[in-house]
């Protein structure tokens, strides 16, 4: 990913931020001679620096996939920058937004318990704080055959890069009139960008 030293995220907690949520994402590999990607959740784990997904088996992407070096892209929130909101006609429009690339080496997840536990801990992050649903409660049967319809994986990180591009390279009067701009509209990505733009000026005085 191309990131001007203005817009490189160094913070490693920032990062992971951005993952925990942007969780969804779009997994890069070679498949058969040419690129292929799925766009599938994706669990952290920092501590053990991996990565925890699945696959439903139909999607070949799986078969070759072990023992590659594998591109996963986490897009945060982005928004389009109008130059009307400029001080200046000088000015053409731009996009703001944040992106988190990891690299890392796949390997397949083939026994039940782990799969279990890898469904358990994405359907804890997902799920409502009141809700009552609980995977160990679902039939076995049922479960069963679900297992059989997917290929848990985890994803060995070796590497990660951030992007944060929130005007940082526009005077500060400017990033406040787009910050303020952004912070009117009923778009939620518009809001959030607005917000990071707001907590990075705070950062900076």
């Amino acid at each position: 990913m191309y990131i001007p030293k203005a817009f490189k995220l160094n913070d490693q907690a920032v990062i992971e931020k951005i993952i925990n949520e942007n969780g969804f994402a779009t997994l890069f590999s070679q498949h058969k001679g040419r690129p292929a990607a799925t766009h599938l959740p994706l669990i952290l784990d920092r501590e053990r620096h991996y990565l925890y997904g699945h696959f439903a088996r139909p999607n070949s992407q799986w078969k070759d996939i072990e023992g590659q070096t594998v591109l996963m892209v986490f897009q945060g929130p982005h928004s389009y920058i109008s130059p009307t909101w400029y001080e200046t006609e000088t000015a053409v429009p731009t996009w703001n937004y944040l992106s988190v690339h990891v690299y890392g080496s796949v390997e397949l997840i083939d026994d039940e318990k782990s799969t279990l536990a890898s469904l358990c801990e994405l359907i804890e992050k997902y799920e409502g704080p009141d809700s009552t649903y609980n995977l160990n409660e679902v039939d076995a049967d049922y479960i069963a055959g679900l297992t059989k319809g997917i290929q848990a994986f985890r994803i060995r990180i070796t590497e990660m890069e951030g992007k944060a591009k929130l005007s940082q390279n526009h005077p500060t009067e400017r990033q406040e009139r787009v910050a303020e701009q952004l912070a009117k509209s009923e778009h939620t990505n518009d809001k959030l960008i607005a917000e990071w733009m707001t907590a990075q000026s705070k950062n900076n005085d």
